[in-house]
Formats: structure tokens, sequence, C-alpha cells
């Protein structure tokens, strides 16, 4: 008996630092866009300032991808897939769609991957998701539809739609990847390496996509205007690379390794509510009324997910209350 308190204590206390990682990713993530508009309305491209923030990052993870150099023999696969969809694809994918779809609508749809998570471990995978996990999702994604609004600006346009669910599908493929080697021990991939890796196939790829070499350089030299104050742009440049990309990518895979893809996914729409919550107070974006309710269903759906949800070890379906009882009962006679 006291062994099974022991694991279990370990279990609670490995989940709770899950959930805190997963939180601080969100949040991580969720204060880019606060210091990106005001560089974007100095005078900087989207692309550029999302190459600025991958490439920046990768320089900053260097040292570790020399330290973990080994993985390019090891795990080659992982690696290019990793900056390809987690790096290079969701950034690419969102930024396109943009041009195309209002803002909202662009969230929303990639914010569908926590949806997509799930189905890819169910059918893909064929590992047991709890009814609390789909409840989680579905109340999730409807939160996020108040919090972007998305009724105030719909618009229909193909290309923009598919760009958009290719956002959502590279985020799935970044919650997969994180759980590569989770169950391997020691052999399991180094995460660090493995960010360190995607970043820099990441920069890479979007080196070709931004072309930085057009870039307006002389605005990272002056201020941007944040509500009003004036914010050195080398100051927004550092937090998007060191917060909102290199903190959030680290804190966000070892979330994954810890709770499970399904459930860090779900954690992870609170990006949405925490962005919106920064540029109210940051930036002067006013939240409505439905921004505030739907702000409420993402965090009720993401405690219903994280709260029930299976281990990530789980590879069979949880048994039963009446197989419980016959392998209790079968263990009493043995």
């Amino acid at each position: 008996m006291p062994v099974h308190t022991s694991q279990g204590s370990q279990s609670n206390r490995g989940r709770g630092v899950g959930l805190g990682l997963a939180l601080a990713s969100a949040v991580a993530f969720g204060g880019s866009g606060v210091a990106a508009k005001p560089l974007i309305q100095a005078g900087l491209d989207p692309l550029h300032v999302v190459w600025l923030r991958v490439t920046g990052a990768a320089l900053v993870m260097l040292p570790l991808a020399v330290r973990h150099r080994a993985l390019l023999r090891r795990r080659p696969a992982l690696l290019a897939g990793f900056g390809l969809l987690a790096v290079a694809g969701v950034q690419a994918c969102y930024f396109a769609a943009l041009s195309r779809i209002p803002v909202g609508v662009a969230l929303l749809i990639e914010y569908l991957a926590p949806a997509l998570v799930l189905g890819w471990v169910r059918f893909v995978q064929r590992r047991s998701v709890t009814r609390a996990a789909a409840v989680g999702v579905v109340l999730a994604v409807g939160g996020l539809a108040c919090v972007v609004e998305v009724w105030s600006g719909l618009g229909f346009d193909p290309l923009g739609i598919l760009l958009a669910l290719g956002a959502a599908c590279c985020q799935v493929g970044y919650f997969v990847l994180s759980d590569q080697g989770s169950e391997a021990g020691d052999q399991a991939p180094d995460p660090l390496g493995v960010i360190a890796y995607g970043l820099l196939v990441g920069a890479a790829v979007l080196t070709v996509v931004a072309r930085p070499w057009t870039m307006d350089w002389p605005v990272l030299t002056g201020t941007a205007d944040m509500n009003g104050a004036r914010v050195p742009a080398v100051l927004l440049l550092a937090w998007i690379v060191l917060i909102a990309t290199v903190l959030a990518y680290v804190t966000g895979v070892l979330s994954v390794r810890r709770l499970s893809p399904q459930v860090a996914g779900v954690v992870a729409c609170l990006e949405a509510v925490i962005a919106t919550v920064l540029a109210w107070v940051l930036l002067g974006e006013h939240l409505s009324a439905p921004q505030i309710v739907g702000g409420a269903v993402v965090l009720v759906g993401a405690f219903i997910a994280q709260s029930s949800a299976p281990a990530q070890g789980s590879v069979e379906p949880v048994a039963s209350a009446g197989e419980e009882s016959e392998l209790s009962a079968r263990e009493a006679a043995a």
C-alpha cells in the first residue's frame, strides 16, 4: 500500500509540473502578439517579424544544437518534421491565412488542433480518449469562438480556409512530435536538442519564404508605440525571441512529455485567452462581454480535460467498472 501511495504522489506531482509548464507555455506564446503588433505597426512585414523570431531563437539555442549533434544521426526525421511543421509550418500557414480571411476566423480554425489531436490519438495511435477530454475540447473550441468573436468578420475564402487548416494540422504535428520518445526513458531524444534543431530547420525554411534581405532593418533601431508608450523595438524583439519563442517552445514540449498531446493541446487553447487579455491591458484593445464569457468557457474546458484525461502511457482503453470488479475477484481468489 505505501508503494502505491508513493507512486500516486509522484504521478500527481509530475502532472502538476506538466500543467504548470503548459500554462507557462500558453502565457509565453500568448504574449507574442502583444510584442509583435507594435513592430508591425512600426513598419515591419509580419513575415519578417516571424523570421526574426525564429532565427533569433535558433541562434540562442545553437549551443544546445551543438551539444546534441548526435540527434542528427539518430533522429533526422524527427528534427526535420519538428522544424517543418511545429516551427515553419504553423507560422507560415497562419500568416498566409491572415492575408485572405479575418484574424478571428484564422485563429479559431488554427485552434481546432486539439480536436484534431484527439482524432490522431484515437484513430491513428489507437489509444483511449476519455469523454472528459472530448468535452473539454468542445468547450474550449466553443469558448474560442467567443474570444475571437468569429461572427464579427466571417468571410469565406477557400484558399484562406485551407491555409488556416494547414496551420491547425501543423500544430497537431507540434503536439504529436513533442510526445515522440516520451516513453523511451533514457533513450528518449533530448527535448532541448529537438527544439534547437527544429528552430534551425524552421529558420532555414522561413528565410526562403520571408526574404529578410528586403526587410526595413532601421525599424529595429527605433521605438514602437505600445498604447501611447514608446518602447525600444529591440526590447520588443528580445521579448519575442526569448520569452515568446525559446521559453514557449521549451515549456510547451516538456509539458507534452509530462502530460499527453491531447491534454496539452486543450490547455494550449488558453493562449488565445491570454493573448486577448494582454492586448486589453497593454494595447488598450478592450474585451467585450462575449469575449469574457468565452474566456471562462475555455478555462472550464481546459480544466475538465486535464482533470480526467488518461495518462500518456495508456495504450489500451481504460477498464470499465465491471472489468475492474472481475479483476479484483480474480486477484482475491489467487
